[in-house]
């Protein structure tokens, strides 16, 4: 999904993972260690300082620069930009690459499609709520478009250095991989290009352990396996995250986190001189980021498809997405309705995916073109930001009465038929619980269909393939089932467990 690999997410995230997994990740190093675990000395101001002179920060990022070259290797190769810059002057910026990065229809399918799996509320605004947490975490950044990197100009150098480890190993790796060209490489496939961010991200947490851990003698390589909910600290306590659905909360972390176990995993032996074979042969998925022994192994990069449903389903109706979902995404929305506990085991029988969504546009809605779509937004914005939560609550329900109504089709497929059939089981229940008011139930060992408010909802399961459609009727999930070849369904009304079946779509 786009909003999942847009980089501005990552900038406004950075410096709360970095704030609260620093005092975890120094215990680790304590215990240990006898010697204290502590950034490198410096001649610069102590922590007790505020803002720093532009003299300072220059002498604190070189000298950070430096050190972060001889940690992983990177020479530097060129001379680097690099600024003090107000809260307003880099939140001004984030807000723009926001803009560019992702223009507004592409962010409204992000949007809708995370809806339409139920990973987020009817007329939620992703945009709102991206602003409000640049607002409350920006602490700096390396742009890799213009290739300069910016710390704010309120946080003690001490702080400072720790921004500048992370942002800074992004800077060395720019310059050896051109990590902007690198990363959108795997466009458009949103899974694998998580997984790059994931390289990117993990890679920085990963410098920046080794950096903490400068003075020890020891670095990341000899700690134990780490455990991410260590780092996680009291992110339930930062205001925006505390009322962020959970699967924001679970893709905002994923590339810090989980991109630190699995570069743990690959530095294991030879230490950073294994870095540049990442860049060279990436990781071509979520599952290779959850499991790096896959990636180790070289498991090649599943290959599923879906027909072309758009003449299947008439006229009316816009294509949003088509693309992949992958091992996180999946367990991002089993664990929406039937928790971790149950959603581990189940999405790491992933073996591939696909999804669309497609939107029903109201009678008489006009679509402006791009550019007015983006200047109407920010101009929205604006105004939003003036306004209460009480009318932002209001505004937000009026704008999810005004979006078209969504169908999702979405292929899956499992590891072996044991775990397909598993699979249809639990999403049998996950759909329950994400429709609530559900009549015309037919449920038999590989199918199951009811009927909601916005229409028909399928599941089947064949082997180890399990197809879903919601939103559409009997007629379009017949044909895309005859498209993928699947013999008829024969249906049997079958009450499912504890109520009442009826047969009559």
């Amino acid at each position: 999904m786009t909003y999942v690999r847009n980089r501005t997410f990552r900038f406004a995230c950075a410096m709360l993972l970095i704030s609260i997994g620093l005092a975890a990740v120094g215990t680790v190093a304590r215990q240990q260690s006898p010697v204290p675990a502590t950034p490198p000395a410096s001649s610069t101001p102590s922590a007790s300082s505020h803002a720093a002179s532009n003299a300072d920060f220059a002498a604190a990022a070189d000298e950070v620069l430096g050190q972060m070259s001889d940690i992983t290797g990177l020479k530097l190769v060129s001379p680097l930009k690099k600024s003090l810059r107000t809260r307003e002057q880099i939140r001004a910026y984030v807000i723009k690459e926001m803009d560019d990065d992702k223009d507004a229809d592409e962010r409204y399918a992000g949007e809708r499609s995370a809806e339409a799996f139920g990973l987020l509320p009817k007329g939620f605004d992703l945009d709102t709520l991206m602003i409000d947490l640049l607002t409350e975490q920006i602490a700096g950044l390396y742009d890799p478009k213009t290739h300069e990197f910016y710390v704010a100009d309120w946080i003690p150098i001490v702080d400072q250095k720790m921004v500048m480890a992370h942002e800074l190993t992004h800077a060395l790796e720019d310059q050896h991989f051109q990590i902007e060209k690198w990363s959108k490489a795997a466009r458009p496939n949103d899974d694998a290009e998580l997984a790059r961010e994931a390289v990117l991200e993990g890679s920085a947490m990963a410098a920046m352990v080794d950096y903490l851990m400068a003075g020890t003698g020891r670095s990341l390589q000899d700690l134990p396996d780490i455990n991410p909910a260590l780092l996680l600290g009291d992110m339930e306590n930062t205001p925006t995250l505390a009322k962020a659905p959970p699967f924001l909360k679970d893709a905002l972390i994923f590339p810090y986190l989980d991109g630190l176990t699995f570069s743990a995993a690959v530095l294991k032996g030879a230490g950073w001189s294994n870095l540049p074979g990442v860049f060279n042969k990436p990781p071509v998925s979520t599952q290779q980021i959850l499991h790096p022994e896959l990636y180790k192994a070289n498991k090649p990069s599943p290959v599923v498809t879906l027909p072309a449903m758009d003449k299947t389903i008439g006229p009316g109706w816009k294509k949003l997405e088509d693309n992949i979902m992958g091992e996180f995404g999946w367990k991002e929305v089993l664990k929406q309705f039937l928790g971790d506990n149950k959603a581990t085991p189940l999405s790491t029988a992933w073996d591939g995916d696909r999804y669309q969504v497609y939107e029903q546009a109201p009678a008489g809605d006009h679509k402006p073109d791009d550019g007015q779509a983006n200047d109407r937004k920010a101009n929205d914005r604006k105004a939003n930001e003036q306004k209460s939560d009480q009318q932002k609550n209001a505004d937000q329900k009026t704008d999810a009465r005004k979006r078209g109504k969504l169908l999702l089709v979405a292929r899956l497929r499992l590891a072996n038929e044991t775990q397909g059939q598993q699979f249809f089981s639990a999403y049998s229940l996950a759909l329950d619980k994400k429709h609530s008011k559900r009549s015309d139930e037919v449920k038999q060992r590989d199918f199951y269909s009811f009927t909601d408010a916005d229409g028909g909802v399928f599941l089947r399961c064949v082997v180890r393939d399990c197809v879903t459609l919601e939103g559409g009727d009997r007629a379009v999930f017949a044909a895309l089932t005859k498209e993928l070849g699947w013999a008829p369904q024969t249906e049997t009304a079958q009450s499912p467990p504890g109520r009442g079946a009826h047969v009559g779509h």
